[in-house]
């Protein structure tokens, strides 16, 4: 009897210590992505953690042995947000962009992507937390513009903040002369895969370009005969600093996903540009001796401006289709046109005009 009740204590004992080790030791049933420092990356169930390596149970391998010290990252993922259909897609890279503009969501850390536009390339950088760099150029470099945004994070997952500017210059093209940039702030709300962002900036751009005829200094110059040839002296040139043309940019931009592999993007722009410049106009004309009616000197005349000023409001519509293969690469196409609308004021006379014209889009995004 002693030797039964022995036995049944065991039993019981085992039983209740299995319990106990079991709510100290939950199975994890998270799902994990394992991204090593080649850029291999592995989805699947953490099984043990030994402190060296790491048992993954993944649905294609099985189970599988990683090196710790080969692993850059381990986070979870959920099934049914950064999933399509069976495959893994992430909170995506590309995301972050519509087709101009960019919304508040942050680079993630070692998240870097390259762009190709029919324009131009583009790359840009996860330099810090919520802190992203880029360059974006023409396929001859010139111009050339860099790009920097801060992402701010709020408590509330739909909604986040963030900064913006684009600082270029004309580069090689009129020996470094010309410059613009671009400076703005935007909301956005929903998540990675639908959502909508309301941005406000503020541009301003001067190509360093002279315009109009050219304007000399005023004053009476000689004309000598030497040697039986007419000598008209050198005229000193004006310059004038170019006008620099600024517009508040108000955007409107979204994403919405419309399949497994597929989005609807749209992509808004209302631009009110304002530039003033100055139209200058002189008498240029050669005086002659009424005498021996040959030419005596060459008469320049004083500098005569009056103001131009233009408005206009230019609204840069961007519709497009979204289409992600992988993780890793993704193609676009916008059917892009612009809708403008400038009115001139010179002097009393005002003028204005209408126009419209495409500028359709495709881009090719790549993740590194």
């Amino acid at each position: 009897m002693k030797k039964f009740a022995a036995l049944l204590f065991l039993l019981f004992s085992t039983l209740h210590w299995g319990e106990l080790i079991a709510q100290v030791n939950p199975v994890d049933t998270n799902l994990y992505r394992v991204l090593k420092y080649n850029n291999q990356e592995y989805i699947g169930r953490i099984v043990s953690d030994d402190g060296r390596e790491v048992l993954l149970e993944t649905s294609a391998l099985g189970k599988i042995f990683l090196v710790k010290s080969e692993i850059q990252s381990i986070t979870i993922i959920h099934r049914e947000i950064d999933f399509v259909g069976d495959e893994y897609r992430g909170i995506g890279v590309f995301t972050t962009r519509y087709q101009f503009s960019t919304n508040a969501f942050p680079l993630q850390k070692h998240e870097n992507y390259a762009l190709i536009n029919l324009y131009g390339p583009e790359v840009h950088f996860s330099v810090s937390k919520n802190f992203s760099v880029g360059i974006m150029a023409t396929w001859i470099a010139s111009p050339i513009v860099l790009a920097m945004k801060y992402s701010i994070p709020t408590r509330n997952e739909k909604l986040n903040f963030g900064f913006g500017t684009l600082l270029g210059s004309v580069g090689y093209l009129n020996k470094g002369k010309g410059y613009g940039g671009l400076h703005w702030a935007m909301a956005t709300y929903g998540d990675r895969k639908n959502n909508v962002t309301l941005s406000l900036g503020y541009s301003y751009l001067n190509t360093g370009l002279q315009s109009g005829d050219k304007i000399y200094q005023p004053g009476t110059y000689p004309i000598t005969l030497t040697n039986g040839y007419w000598g008209f002296a050198n005229l000193t040139p004006l310059n004038f600093k170019t006008p620099t043309t600024k517009a508040p940019i108000l955007g409107i931009a979204g994403l919405a996903s419309v399949g497994k592999k597929a989005s609807f993007v749209f992509d808004i722009m209302f631009i009110f540009g304002k530039k003033v410049e100055e139209n200058r106009s002189q008498i240029y004309q050669y005086v002659y001796s009424p005498i021996t009616g040959d030419p005596s000197h060459t008469y320049v005349g004083p500098i005569n401006s009056e103001t131009k000023t233009t408005n206009s409001l230019n609204c840069l519509i961007m519709p497009g289709m979204r289409f992600q293969k992988s993780e890793n690469k993704a193609f676009q196409v916008s059917l892009a046109g612009v809708i403008g609308y400038s009115t001139t004021q010179l002097s009393s006379q005002l003028s204005s005009k209408r126009y419209s014209f495409p500028v359709p889009m495709c881009t090719w995004f790549y993740k590194f």
